[in-house]
């Protein structure tokens, strides 16, 4: 890799590193290359941790927890807020390695890292908003509350696709709430990660804290993942990932009775009714179902509408699309860059495949980029087609930029497509009519965990409560109080009399 497009030494990364750290850098496993899919040439190398060595950084991670849980929640709150600081200044150059490891344009790497501030400024106020209930007692004399205390270590397991945003949603809120963590990374991604731990290490110790606080493990989920899922240290393990990932992760740590938070796939569709703004709607489209090249949870995958203005919004989708500029992802001016590896393109070209054999048919795109404009890129042409919601192919969540344009005539008929699919993450409707926007956002209407009137399913903001419903896993994660998952509850009754009551009028005991 050429110094013009990574500088070794920047954050601590140079063409040989070690993929474990528990304050100290560990790293005794096989070596894997960070290949860049903007031209398939390898960025550097990590040595992946052991299944021993697992063990190892989870009992410092532990031992970090003792000391944090201590710690008063607003000086908590300063680090991360140091830590906020440090992500801002590193914008630029961490935003530019999120693009070069993992292919999005350089304004969604920038708008990762922003991400990344932004929950540290997020949960900066939270850690003085730890609020627990008071409740009135039914007996005379005790008072009774709830309190949350630090819960412990949290495994997190994060994506390619958002190798900053995804773990600092996680990190920044449990280190707000007393907790250590344990951070593996997409084996795609390993770089990013590096960086961000490293940076996280050098807040911690110019706090004076053990930075295994924020300890890493990079290495095969069939090793160092399976082990993190066994850890009984491992106290809460919040994983985002594929819907098959997160079945392992609730089967494995449910038999030890630990906790999850599954953040898992997405099907999201957009319901376009005659009342729509076109033109509202055909940006948003071209948003959520093109930015990152179709490789975020939230990217719009299916569009169902409605059968009076289906040829015209397919008309204008086409021509949008044919205007997406694709390329280098480092290159101003670019929309679209690569897939994360061939195996990405593959995953594509088959289920373009299954869309002919369904019954579906190509409006524009869908093809490989290759020959001399992209050598050894990952790069596609994002795709519309036009399909009927009984395509099997349209159940399924392919990781890629496809487009499906599906046809309805009674808005009750466009919500039973929206709703039958496996999975439940983020939803929207365009619509000026205020029975059918009521409606969507209503118990019988979208089944999602995100629903949203005139505004995209892509590029939610950290104060809400981020995650989704059915095979999507059910969890919660950034805003609101997600911050609960992290913490543990316990209900305190205190008796300031000289009685002793019983609930329920219940009487014990009696004369002599």
């Amino acid at each position: 890799m050429t110094p013009a497009r990574w500088q070794f030494g920047t954050f601590g990364i140079e063409a040989e590193n070690l993929g474990g750290f528990c304050g100290e850098r560990l790293g005794g496993g096989e070596a894997i290359e960070s290949v860049s899919p903007i031209d398939g040439r390898p960025i550097a190398r990590v040595r992946q941790v052991t299944s021993a060595e697992f063990a190892q950084i989870a009992q410092r991670a532990a031992e970090a927890f003792d000391a944090w849980q201590d710690v008063p929640a607003p000086r908590r709150g300063q680090l991360v807020r140091d830590l906020g600081a440090a992500f801002r200044a590193a914008k630029e150059d961490l935003g530019r390695l999120i693009t070069l490891e993992m292919g999005k344009i350089l304004a969604e790497g920038r708008g990762e890292v922003q991400e990344a501030v932004d929950i540290c400024d997020f949960a900066v106020g939270l850690s003085r908003q730890l609020y627990g209930l008071t409740t009135v007692s039914e007996r005379p004399g005790p008072r009774m509350y709830e309190q949350w205390h630090p819960w412990g270590v949290v495994g997190i397991i994060t994506a390619f696709n958002f190798p900053v945003a995804v773990w600092s949603w996680n990190a920044m809120i449990a280190a707000v709430c007393g907790d250590a963590m344990v951070w593996k990374p997409s084996s795609k991604t390993p770089l990013t990660a590096i960086a961000c731990t490293n940076i996280a290490a050098e807040v911690c110790r110019r706090h004076g804290v053990d930075p295994a606080l924020f300890s890493l493990a990079i290495g095969p989920g069939s090793d160092v993942g399976e082990a993190m899922l066994a850890d009984p240290l491992i106290r809460l393990v919040s994983a985002t990932g594929s819907c098959r990932l997160g079945r392992r992760v609730a089967e494995v740590v449910g038999k030890r009775l630990g906790r999850t938070l599954l953040e898992l796939g997405g099907n999201n569709a957009i319901i376009v009714t005659p009342e729509a703004d076109p033109g509202m709607a055909v940006r948003a489209i071209l948003f959520g179902a093109v930015g990152t090249a179709g490789q975020r949870c939230t990217t719009t995958r299916r569009i169902i509408v409605h059968q009076s203005v289906r040829e015209t919004l397919a008309n204008l989708l086409v021509d949008a699309y044919r205007q997406v500029r694709i390329g280098d992802p480092l290159a101003e001016g670019t929309l679209m860059g690569p897939l994360v590896d061939q195996a990405a393109v593959d995953d594509m070209m088959a289920a373009l495949k299954r869309v002919d054999s369904e019954g579906g048919r190509v409006l524009v795109g869908g093809e490989r980029r290759g020959g001399e404009q992209y050598p050894g890129g990952c790069y596609v042409t994002p795709c519309i087609v036009a399909i009927g919601s009984d395509a099997a192919v349209v159940r399924e969540e392919t990781f890629a930029p496809i487009l499906y344009v599906i046809e309805y005539t009674e808005f009750e008929e466009a919500l039973r497509i929206h709703n039958d699919v496996p999975q439940g993450l983020s939803s929207a409707v365009f619509t000026r009519d205020l029975v059918e926007a009521e409606t969507f956002l209503s118990a019988r209407g979208s089944d999602c965990g995100i629903a949203n009137v005139n505004i995209g399913t892509s590029g939610a903001e950290i104060g809400g409560a981020f995650g989704g419903e059915k095979d999507t896993g059910g969890g919660r994660e950034s805003g609101s109080d997600a911050w609960k998952n992290y913490m543990r509850r316990q209900t305190v009754t205190i008796n300031y009399s000289t009685d002793l009551p019983l609930a329920q009028g219940i009487e014990f005991g009696g004369g002599t």
